[in-house]
């Protein structure tokens, strides 16, 4: 009796209630949150905005039930991989080897390296739709955005910037705003928010998939882990991991909500179709008139750049992991050719295909997001799994709840794949 006076005390001298941590201070929250927003954000890059544009143009607001849905689903996959990292102090390659094996890491790693091929890609293919509203032809600024990037990925400095680039990023919560001021049908927003609704094309359907592609991109998993792997976080950090995530989902899906609202509001009515830059750009015109191009492409580079960054080292670093080799930004060619090699790879492939005269910038974009969605089961299998492994997670294995949600995901995406190659060929 007196052990649980003493700790009801101490409950209310501290004036904690009984869910938060005992150690919890605001300071530790604050320092906490950064991995899961960085994630979550750089997931609003030049293939987000692509997605979600093109969705309210083309469909108007009948694609909004996707999003709070895609969020929570969001929220469970970077939970489990942040918490994986936290209970194991791994990155999710060397686990994949270590449970699965070589062979399947093989296809992991193949699956992580087509899908952020891909996705690398789409970020140069937005830096040169962005440049492009300034004028600049893509001939001369991809090359020098691929020299740029290069050269702060292997030198691990593009961590510099990353306030300055995230900052830039953020110029897309002008949809909020703009969203506001085009004075949409509020009611009809609701609606189809909370009513999901589906159209038999495959333009639709591939959107669907697209939009699970963007949202939870097979790259933010790798990331998530290897970010709480990196700071030596345990488990008794999960509160403040769980904090960071969440929070980092459900603002990066405010901003896609935004954007399918004022795209469906201002650019659905008028028949415009999303094909370039310049026309996502016009959705934003109600809210800065003549300079929402200028706007618009300053975000859209930004925003391409930090995830050109981000993700061929991510991508360098877990096939590295998987297989053992050595790898870093600290590291020579000597001493890690493998991990500075795929980045270059990755970097002068996307770049020259970008630069390829007459390519259709938005079709890339739009593309990397639907490979995006057709790889992410593979890689989800692998981390449900390890999640749900009692012997490797002890009291944090994942509860039933998150195991049958992250296998729903798996099916949906498996389920709207086929139905869009079929509608495709029919």
């Amino acid at each position: 009796m007196s052990v649980q006076k003493s700790r009801m005390n101490r409950a209310v001298d501290t004036g904690r209630t009984s869910w938060l941590p005992e150690d919890f201070t605001w300071r530790k929250l604050l320092l906490a949150v950064g991995p899961g927003m960085v994630a979550a954000l750089a997931g609003a890059d030049a293939g987000g905005v692509a997605t979600y544009s093109t969705a309210g143009a083309q469909f108007g607001f009948k694609q909004l039930w996707t999003v709070p849905i895609m969020c929570f689903l969001l929220i469970v996959a970077q939970e489990t991989a942040a918490r994986v990292g936290c209970v194991t102090g791994k990155g999710f390659a060397s686990l994949i080897r270590e449970q699965f094996g070589v062979r399947k890491s093989v296809l992991a790693m193949l699956a992580l390296l087509i899908s952020n091929t891909t996705v690398t890609l789409s970020e140069f293919a937005g830096i040169a739709s962005g440049l492009g509203l300034f004028g600049i032809p893509a001939y001369l600024s991809v090359p020098v955005a691929a020299l740029i990037i290069w050269l702060l990925t292997m030198s691990g400095s593009y961590r510099r910037i990353e306030k300055i680039l995230l900052a830039i990023s953020c110029i897309f919560l002008t949809y909020v705003v703009a969203g506001f001021m085009v004075h949409p049908n509020w009611s009809q927003a609701a609606f189809y928010t909370a009513v999901p609704v589906f159209e038999p094309s495959s333009a639709y359907m591939s959107l669907l998939v697209a939009n699970v592609g963007t949202t939870i991109a097979p790259w933010m998993i790798f990331l998530a882990q290897s970010n709480v792997v990196e700071k030596n976080l345990h488990s008794s950090d999960l509160f403040y991991q769980r904090v960071d995530t969440i929070s980092g989902a459900v603002i990066a899906s405010a901003i896609s909500w935004f954007i399918i609202l004022t795209t469906g509001a201002v650019l659905a009515p008028a028949h415009i179709k999303v094909n370039e830059a310049a026309d996502a750009a016009m959705a934003l015109a109600p809210l800065v008139g003549d300079y929402a191009q200028i706007l618009f492409g300053a975000g859209l580079v930004g925003a391409s750049f930090l995830a050109a960054c981000v993700l061929p080292s991510t991508t360098s670093s877990a096939i590295c992991e998987a297989f053992g080799w050595e790898r870093g930004a600290d590291r020579s060619w000597g001493e890690a050719p493998a991990y500075r090699g795929i980045i270059t790879a990755v970097i002068v492939f996307s770049a020259v295909i970008v630069i390829i005269p007459d390519v259709n910038l938005f079709g890339i974009m739009m593309a990397a997001q639907v490979i995006n969605g057709i790889l992410l089961p593979v890689l989800l299998i692998f981390l449900v799994s390890i999640a749900s492994d009692k012997r490797l997670m002890g009291s944090h294995i994942n509860s039933k709840l998150w195991t049958w949600l992250t296998w729903f995901t798996i099916a949906a995406v498996v389920v709207l794949t086929v139905i869009m190659f079929v509608l495709q060929s029919a």
